[in-house]
């Protein structure tokens, strides 16, 4: 009988969770398994799956700046009724499939507001026969500063249902300890993966890193990536590589009046376009990095081994990616300028000490695909 895995992903702004777990479902594909990828976030144009089957969800993202407004792919409230039909979806769904093995990404680390269909499917999964092995897949640095209440209901969660933590990271960079302080109530165990990438990048036509582009990103472009594009457009005539070309590349997510401004603003010698599928192979070849700090980003990142400025987004109390920009500085991996004192001048000072910086393949550990896909065969084989 060949495995099989659901593994539950809802992307809310942002779309580095779903990349996440499609490059951990790729690779479970890859081991043999039958995977369903259950998506509730908004369609993700160019998602690059390679096995597993893509089951949609009725859509629903949150608002800019807003975790908490959330509305359906038409921009309706969410309500009771709404909720209770993707909930009767989602468990219908599950009993048809008979999963084995069941992942969650982010729950019940976060993604609370999906309790509505999570913790009914959990308890439909809970009373199968046989029960599937349930894993909680969660990356590595978690948002800081929620209410103990809210940990106590994690740990309570997980302690319920759940039978594996999966970390997406190597432990010698950051621990989950680190980013949630009551980690030793986790009744079941914990495991690293390695730091989830996608596969190397091409090694054929890359230039040469000295004669490359500055490339400058902002992910999906829905949290205020517009402030870091206009910023490095304003800092270019101040660096040294002001000769060099800058490729900026827009989200999907950016909002369209500013993306005009942008083009209103670009000059000579700055390419102005929408992200790219060959992202790594960019990087692979730039001469210098530009970017936020999340997650895929900086896997990519290190995979490529660039030279590299960070500008965490921070907006509404969020720490994560600070947190992971301020461990890339501390291990030279990267310069660094927070959001708060970014601006045109803070910009071109980091982007001069990167050039003069070496840029080195870091230690970490790149292979959190295959190893995830390794741990949950093996937990699956167990059972």
């Amino acid at each position: 009988m060949v495995g099989r895995v659901l593994f539950y992903v809802q992307h809310l702004q942002g779309v580095g969770h779903v990349h996440r777990a499609a490059h951990v479902a790729n690779a479970l594909a890859g081991s043999g398994l039958d995977v369903l990828l259950v998506s509730g976030g908004m369609p993700v144009p160019g998602l690059s799956l390679a096995g597993p089957t893509l089951y949609q969800l009725p859509p629903m993202f949150a608002r800019a700046g807003n975790f908490k407004d959330l509305v359906t792919d038409a921009g309706l409230p969410i309500d009771l009724s709404w909720k209770g039909a993707r909930r009767d979806e989602l468990v219908r769904l599950a009993m048809e499939y008979r999963p084995n093995v069941v992942v969650t990404e982010a729950f019940p680390f976060g993604r609370r507001q999906l309790s509505f269909e999570l913790l009914p499917l959990l308890e439909a999964m809970t009373a199968m026969t046989p029960r599937p092995v349930v894993v909680a897949s969660v990356r590595d640095i978690l948002q800081e500063g929620r209410k103990q209440e809210r940990i106590t209901e994690t740990l309570e969660t997980l302690n319920r249902f759940f039978d594996r933590v999966l970390v997406h990271g190597d432990p010698t960079f950051a621990r989950l300890e680190e980013t949630f302080p009551r980690a030793d109530g986790i009744a079941c165990t914990v495991h690293y993966s390695g730091l989830v990438s996608g596969p190397p990048p091409s090694a054929g036509g890359r230039p040469a890193r000295t004669q490359g582009e500055v490339l400058v990103s902002a992910g999906g472009g829905a949290t205020r990536g517009e402030r870091l594009l206009l910023a490095a457009l304003d800092a270019r005539p101040l660096t040294s590589v002001r000769d060099l070309t800058w490729r900026l590349l827009l989200g999907p997510n950016l909002p369209g009046v500013e993306v005009e401004l942008l083009r209103q603003r670009s000059e000579k010698g700055v390419v102005i376009e929408n992200n790219r599928s060959d992202f790594r192979e960019l990087l692979a070849g730039c001469a210098l990095s530009v970017s936020q700090a999340g997650y895929n980003t900086v896997c990519d990142i290190l995979r490529a081994s660039c030279r590299s400025v960070l500008i965490p987004y921070a907006d509404l109390g969020e720490t994560e990616q600070t947190f992971r920009a301020a461990r890339m500085y501390e291990a030279g991996l990267a310069q660094m300028v927070k959001e708060d004192e970014l601006s045109p001048i803070a910009l071109a000072a980091a982007i001069d000490a990167a050039m003069l910086a070496e840029s080195g393949n870091a230690t970490l550990d790149l292979d959190g695909a295959a190893q995830s896909a390794r741990l949950i065969t093996g937990w699956l084989a167990a059972a």
